[in-house]
């Protein structure tokens, strides 16, 4: 019996230790998610500006009141934004006695 409540012991444990690094993961995955979303917008809205101003500088008045245009997100080069797309090597698993 306490073979068995060590054993379980370790696996929780471990579990709590794996549980802890997920979520400072998740964590900084949505600090990152949070900054590239300012920054998309901060891109919308000087595009939108662009837009305007050029239209108005056109004096078109029509296209002033249209979407602006959605910038190419693609254009970044890959792994410009922190290296999300990096994954982490599985930890080991502790070897138990029976």
């Amino acid at each position: 019996m306490d073979r068995l409540n060590a054993k379980l012991y370790l696996q929780n444990c471990y579990i709590m230790k794996e549980n802890e690094r997920l979520r400072k993961k998740a964590l900084l995955l949505n600090q990152e998610n949070q900054a590239l979303l300012t920054e998309l917008k901060q891109r919308l809205a000087k595009t939108a500006a662009a837009n305007t101003n050029s239209a108005k500088a056109n004096g078109n008045a029509a296209a002033a009141g249209n979407r602006a245009a959605i910038p190419d997100l693609n254009a970044a080069a890959p792994g410009a934004h922190g290296g999300h797309e990096k994954k982490a090597a599985p930890k080991p698993k502790k070897a138990v006695a029976n």
